[in-house]
């Protein structure tokens, strides 16, 4: 991390062209986790749209047990605070991984895309994940977005990890430095303009996503509930999650919460 590439709330407020998230940034320079401290915030309806970023996660995690693992100044690491949404999860992470593809493409010139249900991938390998948390009080949902961009990432520091998946980032596949500040603030004006959208024609969030899927019309097996299913992936549901056309022939629908892409063909 050089010093002009420091996150910086003016240097990221310079660039943003939001009306409804991030009328509050905080910033902080290590934390355990960012989702942790949004939650922290979550009593005040005021805090709504409240983004929180941070150069180092001792304790970020991704989905499931996955840690998320990342060297300061490395990524983009934030989490946005969203009171009282009537969208549901399965869409808010659709919304949200569509955001994220379209705030790196708009940035970088590359060509990410979507692998259902919280990776954003460039050229089969993630670049991007999204992590959505929730709380349930009386009738109201309360979400946290949590987002991870691997930004400066080198090749030796991919070696030095066993991860999942391969994995990259959008100086390796750029050339370039990408500046941090300047994504951030793209990310959170492309999060605000589909959540926006998200309220009321989730229709094109949908289509959006089908356009940047890298599993739509392909192969895929996933594990739901400790049983394996086979098929083409037709789509994908706003509120039940992925389709797919089994080898009996049946569609059946595979929410993101008790489903995991065993293989992708």
């Amino acid at each position: 991390m050089t010093q002009s590439d420091q996150l910086d709330v003016d240097a990221i407020r310079k660039e943003l062209r939001t009306t409804g998230i991030s009328r509050e940034i905080l910033i902080f320079r290590s934390t355990a986790s960012t989702n942790d401290i949004a939650w922290e915030y979550a009593t005040n309806e005021k805090n709504n749209g409240l983004c929180i970023f941070a150069e180092h996660q001792t304790a970020g995690r991704g989905r499931g047990a996955n840690e998320w693992l990342s060297d300061a100044g490395d990524s983009v690491l934030c989490s946005i605070l969203v009171l009282d949404c009537k969208c549901g999860a399965e869409l808010l992470t659709l919304t949200a991984a569509v955001a994220t593809a379209q705030a790196i493409n708009g940035c970088s010139k590359l060509d990410a895309r979507l692998k259902w249900p919280n990776d954003i991938i460039i050229k089969g390998k993630k670049v991007a994940g999204i992590l959505l948390e929730s709380k349930t009080t009386d009738d109201r949902f309360d979400y946290v977005i949590g987002i991870g961009i691997n930004c400066h990432q080198t090749k030796d520091f991919f070696g030095r990890h066993k991860l999942r998946m391969p994995a990259t980032s959008i100086n390796i596949l750029s050339n370039t430095t990408v500046d941090r500040n300047s994504l951030a603030a793209e990310l959170l004006t492309s999060l605000d303009e589909w959540l926006t959208i998200a309220q009321t024609d989730s229709r094109r969030i949908i289509d959006t996503w089908s356009r940047l899927s890298s599993q739509l019309g392909h192969y895929i097996t996933v594990e739901y509930n400790q049983q394996q299913f086979s098929g083409n992936c037709v789509g994908v549901d706003p509120a039940r999650g992925l389709i797919l056309k089994l080898d009996d022939g049946g569609v059946r629908m595979f929410d993101a919460a008790h489903t995991t892409i065993v293989k992708h063909l």
